[in-house]
């Protein structure tokens, strides 16, 4: 993993967080236990960027947390586009809210609170982005189910792969490390799809569904 002096490096080199970023970054830090959960600057102008480079009109978040992925996609939607965000964390859902509320997303924000396995197959869209950052026990899960919702050409986007380096370098692991494991495994042989990782972060898996 990276060390601290290459991540300021990064983080100074990474444009600016807007306003409501900045304040969400902030309380997400001041008032929740696991803060570390959040995206973070450096992430969420990459998935600003994602969504500029795709243009994708339909977007499927799994694992909404404190809502902050959410609205750094938000920034370079298309104008026609929406995001659904799912998460069953009933704690953090009214922070996630108040603060879509608060960005004024004008509904392009769709927040569904429940266990993502119930709740994707009940989806009638079909998406173009599929970003995964969830359960990390139950991500194989979520992109065997989320697979079908996905349009061909489309990207799905899995956060945390390399699990603070866990996934590499646990010799005990634990039944998160090991559905991450599983997961990258599953991804790599897969011939329905291409994939990069990279270490962005905790490691972002970019997989290209090709065939159906």
């Amino acid at each position: 993993m990276l060390n601290r002096e290459i991540d300021e490096y990064i983080e100074n080199h990474t444009s600016d967080e807007t306003t409501i970023l900045h304040e969400l970054n902030r309380e997400t830090h001041q008032k929740t236990y696991y803060p570390n959960m959040l995206s973070g600057k450096v992430q969420g102008k990459f998935l600003e960027m994602i969504v500029a480079m795709l243009k994708p009109k339909r977007i499927l978040e799994i694992g909404t947390f404190t809502g902050y992925s959410a609205l750094s996609m938000l920034q370079a939607l298309p104008e026609d586009g929406y995001i659904i965000t799912v998460d069953k964390n009933e704690e953090i859902a009214g922070f996630a809210k108040r603060y879509f509320d608060k960005s004024k997303s004008n509904g392009k924000i769709r927040f569904i609170e429940g266990d993502a396995r119930e709740i994707i197959p009940s989806l009638e869209e079909t998406f173009d982005l599929i970003f995964i950052d969830a359960d990390k026990s139950q991500y194989k899960d979520y992109y065997e189910l989320a697979f079908p919702k996905l349009q061909k050409g489309g990207f799905f986007l899995a956060d945390n792969v390399l699990w603070g380096g866990k996934a590499v370098e646990d010799k005990n692991p634990d039944k998160e490390t090991l559905g991450i494991r599983n997961f990258n495994d599953h991804i790599r042989d897969d011939d329905r799809v291409e994939q990069v990782l990279l270490s962005v972060r905790d490691g972002l898996l970019l997989i290209h569904k090709i065939k159906d």
